[in-house]
């Protein structure tokens, strides 16, 4: 069985997902049939890129969502496009009805931290700032 579903990507604390087309029984990170998209969650607001022809394609031939690919499909709208195209409509105006893609501010929704201001500088600075005024 043909499943939709994530493929964690990013590095630890910094994840994104790639929407992939896969066989049920392959494990979250194995092998895939093809990147159909991706979700940027740490983005704000979340980043959602999915290429509709090809989910319309894997889903005509079968393929389910798994529940949280189908939560995010239903936030893009592409599951509604799908259900246009299954009540009958044609496959090239409902993918013309797509609306344009909006730009993203690139930063996460963390704000880096400053440099040079960690903790245990940030110590230091209070300690050498104090030891004068006691003197």
């Amino acid at each position: 069985m043909v499943r939709i579903r994530f493929r964690r990507e990013g590095s630890r604390h910094q994840p994104f997902y790639r929407l992939v087309v896969t066989e049920r029984e392959s494990p979250r990170d194995g092998r895939f049939l093809e990147i159909i998209g991706h979700y940027n969650p740490r983005t704000q607001p979340a980043t959602m890129d999915v290429k509709e022809e090809r989910l319309i394609h894997w889903l005509k031939a079968g393929a389910l969502p798994s529940e949280s690919a189908l939560k995010v499909l239903k936030t893009c709208g592409a599951w509604a496009r799908w259900e246009r195209v299954q009540a009958g409509e044609a496959v090239d105006a409902v993918l013309a009805s797509r609306p344009a893609p909006t730009t993203v501010d690139p930063r996460t929704k963390r704000e880096a931290a400053e440099a040079g201001k960690g903790k245990k500088k940030a110590k230091k600075a209070e300690v050498a700032a104090e030891a004068p005024a006691e003197a």
